[in-house]
């Protein structure tokens, strides 16, 4: 039985990018529906864990191509940091199984009301607990089915819902006679139904013309971006390819596309933002924004710097990656890290809300930098004024593995739950323009310099979900386990 659920687990994986075969999720569902329905809270949560196990093992090994084959850091490392990730959330798979196991007691219909909530609740509560990990959300996968259509209302986490929520009816359906059979299948076919419909309703609205705007991917791999050789190259080449893009409203370059900090290229940037001025165009770039405080002291962000208007502006990268660009580990820890020539410096974090980039043309742009996108609930203050998204993104680190394809999805899905046009600028790729509907316009190769130019609609206007975030589904799921618990109490 173990076996059977890690490699279950192990399947869930393909049924997101970049092979995205959806159709394996609901058989892997319907058999972790039945071991809640079926099996002690103890066992579901057993074997729930395997399940849990097979998944992120398979879903998440690109995290040892960074800390190792790029990182330089120890095999012991990132094992440690790999597998402690991976049990976390597998254990989380285990918590709402123990739940949904301890609630349903057998009944099918209490199945369909606890399964989804709890399983919603949990990949919420994974996706900011100790800053969170939302990678590898159910409604990720559903990007290009007929369920998608509800996350511009819901949003990922509704989405995830609404897909268990038809499983567990499944199930249900199968279990039960009479005309509850027939309300069960209703649950199974209403969620694909009314979304499909959804897709045509039109959330947010065109504001203005449409704008001309340029990526620019270096295709620089990480192991030479920061070699001396490399850095007069890697100037000359986004400077050159935007200076091609003299037509183009915005340019945006990826994440640290510049390979230094801001004080030692302040001639560099001057002269970009010339070219800038010259043709009335905004560029975006990447860099280390490097700042000094009344009192020398020293702050270090991850930034996107804009120039082009009347004065540069910045946004600073808000939610930082643990061990990766921040340390949370003792004084005693650091000094040690320092010694063996690992990794010990932290970069400091963005306020939590931060003035939105102003286009030349008066068009205001959401940044997000890296994996901030699989944050959707944290990008939500900059909506409804943003008419345009922005993620830069270094998916180089992770090298030819599933994580860049991954990751463009879930910027994807940020697209569609928004109803905005986004510019996905990456140093390896997948860069990508993305309509407000979450499909993909124009997506570059991975790994070779890239400049694509593509036309694109500024919006404005609302989608419920940007109204109001999470909070409607997390609230409705609370309230179906609380119902459950209560119950439950009730009957022993």
């Amino acid at each position: 039985m173990r076996g059977i659920f890690f490699a279950g687990g192990c399947l869930a994986t393909l049924a997101f990018a970049p092979l995205a075969w959806r159709w394996l999720l609901p058989p892997l569902l319907l058999s972790w529906c039945y071991l809640c329905l079926t099996q002690s809270p103890r066992d579901s949560a057993k074997y729930g864990f395997w399940f849990g196990l097979g998944w992120f093992l398979s879903g998440t090994y690109w995290i040892y191509i960074s800390v190792v084959v790029f990182g330089e850091a120890p095999v012991w490392i990132a094992m440690l940091l790999m597998f402690g990730l991976v049990l976390i959330m597998a254990a989380y798979i285990a918590l709402a199984s123990w739940i949904t196991s301890r609630l349903t007691d057998g009944g099918p219909w209490r199945l369909v009301a606890v399964a989804p909530a709890a399983w919603v609740l949990v990949e919420w509560l994974r996706g900011w607990v100790l800053t969170g990990f939302p990678w590898l959300a159910l409604g990720y996968s559903q990007i290009d089915s007929a369920l998608s259509g509800w996350a511009p209302v819901v949003g990922v986490y509704g989405v995830s819902y609404l897909l268990v929520l038809s499983v567990a009816a499944l199930l249900a359906a199968i279990c039960i006679r009479g005309a509850g059979r027939w309300a069960a299948f209703g649950f199974v076919l209403l969620p694909w139904i009314i979304g499909g419909g959804l897709h045509t309703a039109a959330w947010t609205a065109p504001l203005g013309g449409p704008v001309t705007a340029t990526l620019v991917q270096g295709g620089i791999a990480q192991d030479r971006k920061w070699l001396p050789e490399q850095f007069r190259p890697t100037l000359d080449y986004y400077r050159e390819a935007s200076l091609r893009a003299r037509d183009s409203d915005i340019i945006v370059w990826p994440e640290v596309a510049i390979p230094s900090v801001t004080d030692r290229v302040e001639g560099y940037m001057k002269m970009i933002e010339a070219d800038a001025r010259q043709h009335g165009q905004t560029i975006l770039f990447g860099i280390l924004e490097r700042t000094y405080g009344n009192d020398d002291a020293v702050a270090v962000y991850n930034s996107v710097i804009a120039v082009g208007g009347e004065f540069r502006q910045a946004y600073r990268k808000r939610h930082l990656v643990p061990f990766g660009e921040y340390f949370p580990v003792p004084d005693t820890v650091r000094e040690w890290m320092r010694l063996l020539s690992l990794p010990h410096s932290d970069l400091t974090a963005g306020a939590s809300e931060q003035p939105l980039i102003v286009t030349a043309g008066g068009l205001k742009l959401a940044v997000a930098i890296c994996y901030e996108d699989a944050y959707g609930a944290e990008q939500l203050y900059a909506l409804p004024a943003a008419n345009i998204l922005v993620n830069v993104s270094n998916d180089a680190w992770f090298g030819d593995s599933i994580a860049p394809h991954q990751h463009l999805q879930i910027a994807r899905m940020r697209a569609l739950e928004a109803g905005r046009a986004t510019i996905r600028a990456t140093n390896t790729g997948i860069s990508a323009f993305i309509g407000p509907d979450g499909r993909l316009t124009e997506t570059g190769p991975q790994f070779r310099p890239v400049s694509m130019t593509a036309r694109l609609e500024s919006r404005s206007g609302s989608t419920p979900y940007v109204t109001f975030g999470n909070w409607p589904v997390i609230s409705w799921a609370s309230l179906l386990l609380g119902l459950g618990l209560a119950y439950a109490k009730r009957g022993h």
